[in-house]
């Protein structure tokens, strides 16, 4: 049986349940972005819209892109449900082929990551997000770092380190690195098991004097 697509696979995952996410913001996204001026933002792999919404709640103008038509239409309806779909352009993207264009205040980058990806695929995608950060802009990158501490036999799957990060985008900045942090948090899985998982967080932000790009 051949593999699926990126869009089939994330068509299935979505249309698995009804609402696959929780509907909250992300926590270590708002820790981070609650303080900033709000202005334009762009939200790669937006999900069902939790954090495009908060952000407009918070009066940014969000774009927000994902691979699967399935996750927009919800995300749409959320949107609309919050009174901020006047705030938030809702765009279909597989972002290895094509990506927003323009450049923005806030860059989002919240656990980009897929187990369908191409090697390089996740690479390629933060270079382009890098390049669509405005002058004075901040891009705020959220991902695992491990699997949960629950999981004895845990699939092959390489998770970006915050060295790994800094290091792929340093030729894209120069960069002025405001949070560098790994974060464990307790959890429950889906069996009741008390653990943990570490989650890594970066917020960088392009000087406003940014004559060298």
């Amino acid at each position: 049986m051949p593999e699926p697509t990126p869009e089939q696979f994330w068509e299935d995952f979505y249309r698995e349940r009804d609402n696959i996410w929780s509907g909250k913001v992300n926590p270590l996204f708002a820790r981070e972005a609650d303080a900033l001026t709000p202005g334009t933002a762009l939200d790669l792999g937006c999900g069902e819209g939790a954090d495009a919404i908060w952000l407009a709640e918070r009066g940014w103008q969000v774009t927000a892109t994902d691979i699967s038509a399935t996750a927009l239409e919800r995300a749409a309806k959320h949107a609309a449900d919050a009174d901020v779909a006047d705030r938030i352009t809702f765009v279909r993207h597989n972002l290895l082929e094509t990506f927003p264009e323009g450049t923005f205040d806030l860059v989002s980058a919240q656990f980009l990551h897929s187990p369908v990806a191409a090697p390089g695929e996740r690479d390629s995608i933060m270079f382009r997000a890098a390049e669509a950060v405005a002058p004075g802009g901040v891009f705020l990158i959220v991902g695992h770092a491990g699997w949960p501490s629950w999981m004895t036999e845990p699939p092959i799957f390489e998770f970006p380190t915050i060295e790994g990060t800094l290091a792929l985008l340093d030729p894209y900045g120069p960069w002025s690195v405001e949070t560098s942090e790994r974060v464990e948090q307790e959890m429950v899985g889906p069996e009741g098991q008390i653990g943990a998982r570490a989650d890594t967080v970066l917020r960088l932000r392009r000087p406003e004097a940014d004559s060298d790009r």
